[in-house]
């Protein structure tokens, strides 16, 4: 702790590495505010003001009577580079989970046809999945190939793998991608695999990938429970991301630039 920061800002700090560092455990009771005054040698009112900013951020759970428990911190995705979502979460410390819903050839809507380059009712792939972080519900996916390149997905084993596994075995690589990212309420659907109620807050990621040379790879429609992931953007001079407002919905775009 650094001796020339007010003592509330001391505590927090050290009980925050305390959580980081998983001497306090996710789900573990953190210590009574008695112990806590005991152990700093300090009266309450700091260690009250440390445990309400550990609150205040989701570090902690509880209060008004229900004992303050430590809370798993929600893990952020960076859009920098083309992990899955299995290589993310391992990187995060999580064990990756999945159930594929649907996997099946429909029509293109007017959208998909658009991302994709195909024309509307013309033959796609659509994979639906459910994605799960350590168990719990975090993200309910849909991604649309153009069926070239989505007849492979039909018969892949997803349970084994990802998606850009699947294509990094035919030999399509990812190197381009267009973000749009927005809130939502969430869909029927939605709400029954990520167990919250119809019209429940969603973030969305709208994604369409694309390989070296300009040919779309996939478009992808993924809605991330706020509870369970954030979203990174990290910029350098060299690589810089550009926010686009887009005028038909108010979404913000990232576009990438090298």
């Amino acid at each position: 702790m650094t001796e020339n920061q007010p003592l509330h800002i001391q505590l927090y700090e050290e009980m925050a590495q305390r959580i980081r560092s998983g001497q306090w455990q996710t789900g573990q009771r953190v210590p009574s505010e008695k112990s806590l005054v005991a152990e700093f040698g300090t009266s309450r009112g700091p260690v009250r003001q440390a445990l309400a900013a550990l609150r205040a951020e989701g570090a902690i759970t509880g209060g008004r009577g229900a004992p303050p428990r430590v809370q798993r911190g929600v893990p952020s995705q960076s859009f920098g580079t083309f992990l899955s979502f299995t290589e993310w979460a391992r990187l995060s410390g999580f064990t990756p989970g999945q159930h594929v819903v649907e996997a099946l050839k429909r029509p293109a809507t007017e959208t998909v046809a658009r991302e994709l380059g195909v024309k509307p009712e013309e033959t796609v792939v659509e994979i639906v999945r459910l994605r799960t972080l350590d168990g719990e519900p975090a993200l309910f996916e849909r991604t649309s190939f153009a069926y070239e390149i989505g007849c492979h997905m039909l018969t892949a084993d997803f349970d084994g793998g990802s998606i850009y596994q699947e294509l990094a075995r035919i030999g399509v690589v990812p190197a381009r991608a267009r973000h749009v990212i927005d809130a939502v309420a969430a869909h029927p659907l939605d709400a029954e695999w990520l167990r919250v109620s119809p019209g429940f807050p969603l973030l969305r990621a709208r994604r369409t990938s694309t390989t070296v040379d300009g040919t779309v790879i996939e478009y992808a429609d993924d809605r991330h429970l706020p509870s369970m992931t954030t979203f990174a953007i990290e910029n350098t001079a060299a690589h810089r991301t550009q926010l686009v407002r887009e005028p038909a919905n108010g979404a913000t775009t990232m576009k990438d630039y090298v």
